[in-house]
């Protein structure tokens, strides 16, 4: 085991454990060496993506997961606290939040996948204290679609967010995927680097992308948000919510949205939330 390595896993879990729709996973390792890219995003059901991280307990030190669901739902009905929140700069931009609830079968009912994905884990799911522990396997909640709002100026606009899900055919826009490339690439260069080019050079050549290349794509992101959350200064991250109606952890490297703080403050939804000892 390297004691001074570790991974940072994005993981775009689709939801749901339909075989035809698998979710996506990379991983980055970060270490004494500089960090890279250590696995392309590639796609895999929830058993496959608990392999992969459990293979990377044994290789590494501290391991962070960075998955694009709701970890936390005790909501029967309705949306949480932070999908409310999140949903009033989605919204402004032109975009929408799925809301999670238990009602909701095979996605956040008793038996979903997503609670067998943890419960296998075992991961500690403690922001804060994920960013500042030498050793350990941690899972945070993500949100791409949050996250590219706040690291390009041109999406954060009324009615701009990209539109680059090739799934929709009506509404993709070749363009708004290259421009999402384009982010990854400016995002990725401050962590991974030369691998990091690499890959986006491969995927902003793709003509006619599919939905499952969208899936890596959001699996990158997920991993860059975990790596920017761990190695970046605290101040340009944002935790929306709490541990106990459900959270989301973003880049905020242009500050904290205003839609975000009126919204939260209107909810009574903690922004930055600390742990108690802290």
């Amino acid at each position: 085991m390297n004691q001074e390595t570790t991974s940072i896993i994005g993981f775009d879990s689709a939801w749901t454990n339909n075989p035809r729709s698998p979710g996506a996973i990379c991983v980055i390792r970060q270490g004494p060496e500089g960090t890279w890219l250590h696995l392309a995003p590639k796609l895999v059901s929830f058993h496959e993506a608990v392999q992969i991280i459990q293979s990377e307990q044994h290789l590494v030190t501290k391991c962070l997961v960075a998955l694009d669901q709701p970890t936390i739902v005790p909501n029967l009905k309705g949306s949480r606290p932070v999908d409310k929140v999140a949903g009033s700069l989605i919204s402004w931009v032109g975009g929408g939040v799925q809301p999670a609830n238990r009602s909701k079968v095979g996605m956040f009912d008793d038996t979903a996948p997503i609670w067998r994905f943890k419960n296998a884990l075992n991961a500690v799911e403690d922001p804060e204290t994920a960013r500042s522990a030498a050793s350990g396997l941690f899972l945070i909640e993500v949100f791409p679609a949050l996250a590219l709002i706040s690291l390009n100026e041109v999406f954060c606009q009324r009615l701009a967010q990209p539109k680059y899900n090739p799934a929709v055919r009506k509404r993709f826009r070749i363009e708004h995927w290259q421009a999402v490339i384009e982010t990854i690439r400016t995002f990725g260069l401050t962590g991974a680097r030369s691998q990091i080019d690499e890959w986006c050079d491969e995927y902003l050549a793709k003509i006619a992308p599919r939905k499952s290349d969208q899936d890596k794509v959001d699996a990158m992101i997920c991993a860059l948000i975990g790596l920017h959350w761990i190695v970046a200064p605290r101040d340009q991250s944002v935790a929306i919510g709490d541990l106990t109606n459900g959270y989301m952890i973003a880049p905020a490297t242009n500050g904290i949205h205003s839609r975000l703080v009126t919204a939260a403050a209107k909810r009574g939804v903690p922004i930055d939330f600390k742990n108690e000892s802290d």
